[in-house]
């Protein structure tokens, strides 16, 4: 062997046999190199040359040989160089010197996202690996499909995960149920039937999302993540309005076939950005309204506080949807189109069901009116009247701040179902 010879990396051996632990420090040092780079290993081992050169063979590296030298208080070291082969090169750049920062003791999604960036395209066969990783040749495709960062990640996806994270709460530990008053059976049956219709709209809301997750591509990750925290918010707001729905003496109200008929619609959604549009610019941003006159109109604050923290995380929900229409519409000059065509089928859908469901409609005045009353229901009417004013008029603003014209909002929201969702 020529004495000429250099090395990228070294590595201290000691007296490791190549079964019992020597790999483990070679494999690594490997990785270091690019093909073509040489690792030396310094070691004590007699007769360790043969192993290396099997094992090179294998891998499909190269032994380029040993030469003995004299170690530290007379040790013979022997010092093997292996040429790296191009059988295990991974794809993509080994991250180093990568150190984030936290700010005020903490480490943010979005402090992660500056430091890896998303890719504009993402490939099926790195599988699962996290962005940043390098992924060796050779593994399956997965079925992700979507693939196109401008199509799946707004850029504030990050900074909504961390607020998610941050604005959890507990509808066991923070809800005063023991102070829950008791209120004319009238009344409570009519927030009975409310609540009964936020939960069985917020079951859509958890289960439409969970079709996207599976086919988001691990490079954006962070999608994927707060679309896991908005589920956990569905899923903790099915659980507070039943409870309410019950705990009053109650129990629930009626679920109508228009109720039944608009969430369909929803649950077969195919596509991510149609559905992002329709569940949560349109849906769930037309609830924000609702959950507004709900926590006006309610008749205790333990009411008042449930609407009030399911409002809180609904206005992370719209404020994704409406970044993530407003991105992809900037990337995609057919979006629009295919998203009025999306309203218009689903209008079409609806054509038979009438209005706002029979018995949401007789909840919500009752609730506004706060007794039965005829003068009071009079009120109530009004109010709700009111509501549906409120509710075309914000679909109009929230459509233009996604990005659509003054005509193009309001046709939309002209065509938005009656059952709110």
């Amino acid at each position: 062997m020529s004495s000429a010879s250099t090395a990228a990396v070294a590595i201290d051996a000691g007296e490791l046999p190549m079964g019992g632990g020597l790999l483990a420090l070679v494999r690594p040092s490997l990785q270091l190199l690019q093909p073509g780079g040489v690792l030396a290993v310094n070691s004590l081992r007699d007769g360790l040359q043969d192993d290396i050169s099997v094992w090179c063979k294998i891998q499909q590296h190269e032994y380029l040989g040993h030469e003995d030298a004299t170690g530290a208080e007379g040790s013979t070291t022997t010092r093997h160089l292996i040429r790296r082969g191009l059988l295990s090169v991974a794809k993509g750049q080994r991250e180093s010197d990568m150190r984030l920062t936290p700010r005020d003791g903490r480490l943010s999604a979005e402090e992660v996202l500056s430091a890896v960036p998303m890719p504009d395209n993402a490939d099926p066969s790195s599988g699962f690996a996290p962005r940043g990783a390098q992924v060796e040749p050779g593994g399956p495709r997965y079925p992700f499909d979507l693939l196109n960062r401008d199509h799946v990640a707004p850029p504030e996806v990050a900074r909504l995960y961390d607020q998610a994270v941050e604005s959890q709460w507990d509808a066991n530990r923070d809800i005063a149920w023991d102070q829950l008053p008791v209120h004319h059976p009238d009344l409570e049956r009519a927030l009975d039937q409310v609540f009964t219709f936020l939960a069985e709209n917020e079951l859509s809301a958890l289960y439409v999302p969970s079709r996207f997750v599976s086919r988001i591509h691990p490079a954006y990750a962070e999608v994927a993540m707060f679309l896991s925290t908005q589920m956990a918010d569905e899923a903790r707001h099915i659980d507070v309005f039943l409870k309410r729905a019950r705990a009053g003496g109650g129990g629930l109200g009626v679920s109508s076939a228009t109720t039944s008929q608009s969430l369909l619609t929803l649950l077969e959604l195919t596509d991510f950005t149609e559905a992002a549009f329709l569940l949560s610019v349109l849906g769930e941003g037309t609830f924000l309204d609702l959950l507004r006159f709900i926590e006006t109109h309610a008749p205790d604050e333990v009411t008042a506080d449930i609407v009030q923290r399911a409002r809180n995380d609904e206005t992370r929900h719209v404020h994704f949807g409406l970044v993530h229409v407003r991105h992809a519409l900037a990337h995609d000059k057919g979006l629009y189109q295919r998203l009025e065509n999306a309203v218009r089928r689903r209008a079409a859908a609806m054509a038979g069901a009438g209005g706002v469901p029979d018995a949401l409609q007789d909840g919500l005045t009752i609730l506004a009116a706060g007794s039965t009353s005829p003068k009071a229901v009079s009120r109530g009417h009004d109010a709700f009247r009111g509501l549906l004013d409120e509710m075309h008029h914000n679909r109009i603003k929230r459509l233009e701040h996604a990005g659509f014209t003054a005509d193009q909002a309001r046709t939309l929201s002209e065509l938005h179902t009656p059952n709110f969702m």
